[in-house]
């Protein structure tokens, strides 16, 4: 049985040990996407059996049972030669029984690993894709997209469309979110937390969603999360302002009050607040010099439980929103691969994809041609076929030259034709979003955070200019036939002047 101390000195060297491998294996050089997420899962187990070993290693020294303590003062006291002679004694019966026998701590466990992980099928075991992942570089979200056609009162997009848009759910209404639209939020959230587990082993996902939990409630509480707006309930909208009925003979008087003041009435009773201008009015004039009213005209009262069973189902749902929206922004650089990636499938013909298919049949199966790096040393775009497009097709769509948005987070675009289209893509529509500003037509090309409010404000100033103000538009006429204003007649009118 090994001593305490023998314990402490066997895991101080097993983490020099794990710390020395994560550095050969982070400072080892990778060829491909596939090589580069091996990697990390191989970097994650090593961390995780450093964090193992630092654990056990702090039990030791906080010495809770005293165990450490005694073994100490054992080492320490009058009676040291003893206790270091049966030690002794203890090591040379063990190596007579094991002559000629080295241990080097780890060593099985690492032979193991690394053999795990030349092997590609034992990875596979460990760090699995489908065909349509790519080895981590795509999404696959057939299924998913499957289930959101399969959601009622949903406008229908195509894949490419889905795949840009998914996690535009605050275009949604919230009347349409209903449970259909709930289990395909859970499908959507557990594909992508467990496709970035597999891509980014290294990320702690529950941390950033921690973060993420924190900032949601913080939006909820003031009412100001994307896509669940907070409902204006005033004082006056809940209990409503009486009205006196016995200055009003008919009810064509009453209807000269307008649709918001008969509301308001009607509410106060507890009455039926909703139809025509002309229903309000007939039905609020019935009331007058009544004692009781009339049960069929009462509004029903809603349950104060169902509306709390309400509001917490619309917060789970908007909770796993606010989570959606941390994943897209997670495998932002892979959903721009994968609509790439299916554009240029679309764009085969039949012949190319049959050909495409015999190639990939016919390869050796040990080989992956996506591993093989094109030589590429201009860091051209690919085509549909894999490989490098020509010097002269790039220079023709001025992919050369780069375009940067302030308002995307400084994100670079390559080429005019990708600049353009970012202006209706989700990341920049994000960024207005962020800065209270809608996106429309007025803000093509703008760029700049502060051009984008200077513009803004200009907008709403010229809009205030243009707003027709009754008081100082609104022409009358009096008897002998002078023109003034509404603010000059209503004046002139108090005063008894006309």
């Amino acid at each position: 049985m090994e001593t305490i101390l023998e314990q402490q000195r066997g895991y101080h060297e097993e983490r020099e040990r794990l710390i020395k491998l994560m550095v050969d294996e982070y400072a080892s050089k990778k060829l491909s996407d596939k090589d580069k997420i091996y990697s990390e899962h191989r970097l994650k187990y090593l961390l995780d059996l450093h964090h193992n070993a630092t654990t056990k290693l702090k039990e030791l020294y906080e010495d809770k049972d005293n165990e450490r303590k005694a073994e100490v003062q054992a080492l320490s006291g009058p009676n040291e030669f003893s206790e270091f002679y049966s030690r002794l004694k203890q090591i040379k019966e063990f190596y007579k029984k094991h002559p000629n026998e080295i241990s080097v701590p780890l060593s099985v466990e690492f032979e193991e690993l690394t053999k795990a992980y030349q092997n590609p099928e034992e990875m596979n075991a460990l760090v699995d894709f489908t065909d349509e992942e790519g080895y981590g570089r795509y999404l696959d979200l057939n299924e998913c997209y499957e289930n959101y056609l399969n959601i009622r009162s949903i406008e229908k997009v195509d894949y490419i469309t889905y795949l840009m848009t998914f996690d535009h759910v605050f275009d949604i209404p919230k009347e349409r979110k209903n449970m259909d639209y709930k289990k395909y939020l859970e499908r959507l959230n557990n594909y992508l937390y467990n496709y970035i587990l597999r891509i980014k082993p290294l990320l702690d996902v529950d941390a950033e969603l921690e973060k993420v939990d924190k900032e949601f409630q913080r939006q909820w509480q003031a009412g100001t999360f994307p896509g669940w707006p907070k409902e204006a309930e005033s004082a006056l909208a809940n209990t409503g302002a009486h009205l006196d009925l016995s200055a009003f003979s008919s009810w064509e008087e009453l209807a000269s009050l307008g649709l918001d003041r008969l509301k308001s009435a009607l509410m106060a009773l507890g009455l039926k607040c909703g139809g025509t201008l002309e229903e309000r009015a007939q039905r609020l004039f019935s009331t007058k010099g009544k004692k009781s009213l009339d049960p069929s005209l009462m509004a029903k009262k809603t349950g104060g439980k169902s509306n709390t069973r309400e509001l917490n189902r619309q917060k789970e749902i908007a909770s796993m929103e606010a989570k959606l929206y941390k994943y897209a922004e997670l495998v932002s650089e892979q959903r721009s691969a994968t609509k790439e990636n299916v554009q240029r499938k679309q764009a085969r013909t039949g012949g190319e994809r049959d050909d495409s298919d015999a190639e990939a049949s016919e390869s050796d199966p040990g080989e992956d041609d996506t591993d093989d790096v094109p030589y590429n040393p201009k860091n051209l775009p690919l085509g549909w076929d894999g490989k490098p497009i020509p010097y002269w097709l790039y220079k023709l769509h001025g992919l050369n030259i780069s375009y940067n948005c302030e308002i995307c987070g400084n994100f670079t675009y390559k080429g005019p034709k990708a600049f353009q289209r970012h202006f209706a893509e989700w990341r920049h529509a994000h960024g207005m979003r962020c800065l209270g500003i809608p996106n429309t037509a007025h803000f093509a090309n703008v760029t700049q955070i502060e051009d984008a409010i200077t513009l803004w404000e200009k907008l709403k100033a010229q809009k205030q200019a243009e707003r027709w103000i009754p008081d100082q538009e609104e022409e009358f006429e009096d008897t002998q036939g002078n023109v003034v204003t509404r603010k000059t007649y209503e004046d002139l009118k108090r005063q008894g002047l006309l």
